[in-house]
């Protein structure tokens, strides 16, 4: 982030934001591609050339388009997806399918058979039932597929409740119940059909903590040391999840990735060389962190209305349909003015979006300038969940995406245009034909 002592205008890589919501309008999401490099480089330097087998996988689901995958894929990094439709996009992007796993609570067999065709890399089973199911669609397609199970760890996180996926009241993983866990284990190691690849967990979202990845990890390395003393099995890979925490705020804490990764190696290859161990390739699946602080998002500032003694409200273009995470999660942002980057901040206006929802409501009381109308609004830390997450509520159309990097702007995602809202819409032929009486 910077300013311009001519302009007095925010700059984001180089690029005048002022002049971004002039040239492609707003709502508008901006990525620096430069912060994004430099995310995966940390990974590069710190993770990947530092320790022996281990891949990142980025976690796409918080921000997946095209230009993003082939931007991490240059990168370096492999790919997790959670969907068919996240599946499709890696596809469309010619993504490496050997370095694709695929995510998710709920796989439909569409979805696995599309991710069979292509030759994805993982399919990570997080439910009982879905063994049985990849199995018959690999009978069928006389293809094996590399499997590993996603773990309940039960390890309760500090964060909020809606991103915390580790503990044993989970929608996601199977539970470390050994009457349940162990027969399936041997069952994917007997199967034909199955290459049984290891254990993985994810524990939840925006953690500024290592104890509880260190507290989850003893639980996955016990369950391969269990695997290994059963059923003579050496597991080939542990998938440790992501969650690493980004700055929202200037309360938060973003910690370095080796603040992580550093301590969770140390206690891998220690137990490993204590027990005896095959060591298993460490996989870790940052999202948030690789992207979120990447993103800004631009807005206009359009009517405001003062309640003296109460407060000041001003509304912009846009709302909850391109950010949800403050109604969703109560999160909180930083906010500033795109085109006063001189003047103090004098007065604490809520910025409230223009969606018919009182919950519409981006930052209270931030610390403003005086605003006008026209003013451009930067949130900051837009590029997780931001794009992923928008709607179309209110038929709003869902913003435009534009990278930027040293100075040079490029649309890679278009405005969604009004007909493109409606365009799988069709009036019934009795409501088109009824004749007025």
């Amino acid at each position: 982030m910077t300013m311009s002592e001519k302009t007095n205008h925010l700059f984001w890589d180089g690029c005048d934001v002022v002049e971004l919501a002039k040239t492609y309008g707003t709502p508008l999401y901006v990525f620096s591609e430069s912060k994004i490099e430099q995310a995966c480089q940390e990974l590069q330097t710190n993770f990947i050339k530092k320790y022996e087998r281990v891949r990142v996988a980025y976690a796409s689901k918080a921000f997946n388009v095209l230009a993003m995958l082939k931007l991490v894929e240059k990168e370096g990094l492999c790919l997790d997806v959670v969907s068919g439709g996240e599946l499709y996009t890696a596809i469309v992007a010619g993504f490496e399918p050997e370095k694709i796993e695929f995510n998710g609570n709920n796989k439909s067999v569409a979805e696995i058979e599309e991710a069979l065709d292509y030759g994805v890399g993982r399919f990570i089973i997080d439910s009982i039932q879905e063994l049985d199911v990849i199995r018959a669609i690999c009978h069928k397609k006389n293809k094996i597929a590399k499997v590993l199970f996603r773990i309940t760890p039960e390890i309760t996180v500090e964060t909020h409740r809606y991103i915390s996926t580790g503990q044993k009241d989970s929608k996601f993983g199977i539970p470390l119940n050994e009457e349940v866990l162990f027969p399936l284990i041997k069952r994917a190691i007997d199967a034909q059909e199955i290459d049984f690849y290891g254990i993985h967990f994810h524990i939840g979202s925006q953690l500024s903590d290592n104890h509880t990845h260190l507290a989850a990890a003893k639980v996955a390395l016990n369950l391969v040391k269990q695997i290994k003393e059963r059923f003579d099995y050496d597991v080939k890979e542990l998938n440790y999840g992501g969650g690493f925490g980004v700055r929202y705020t200037k309360e938060d804490t973003r910690q370095p990735y080796a603040y992580f990764l550093d301590p969770l190696m140390e206690e891998t290859i220690a137990f490993c060389t204590a027990h005896q161990l095959y060591r298993p390739t460490i996989v870790i699946e940052p999202g948030r962190s690789i992207v979120a602080e990447a993103g800004i998002t631009l807005h206009t500032i359009g009517s405001i209305k003062t309640l003296p003694d109460i407060r000041t409200y001003a509304s912009i273009d846009g709302g909850m349909t391109d950010n949800i995470r403050p109604g969703l999660y109560q999160a909180q942002y930083e906010v500033t003015i795109a085109n006063k980057q001189d003047e103090q901040p004098c007065e604490l206006v809520t910025i409230s979006g223009k969606v018919c929802e009182s919950t519409d409501i981006l930052v209270k009381d931030a610390s403003l300038p005086n605003i006008a109308t026209g003013d451009i609004l930067v949130t900051f830390t837009t590029g997780a969940y931001g794009y992923s997450m928008a709607s179309n509520y209110n038929k709003i159309p869902i913003p435009a995406v534009v990278f930027v990097k040293e100075g040079q702007a490029e649309v890679v995602v278009k405005r969604q245009t009004y007909q493109q809202i409606i365009q799988n819409e069709v009036i019934p032929n009795h409501l088109l034909k009824e004749e007025r009486k």
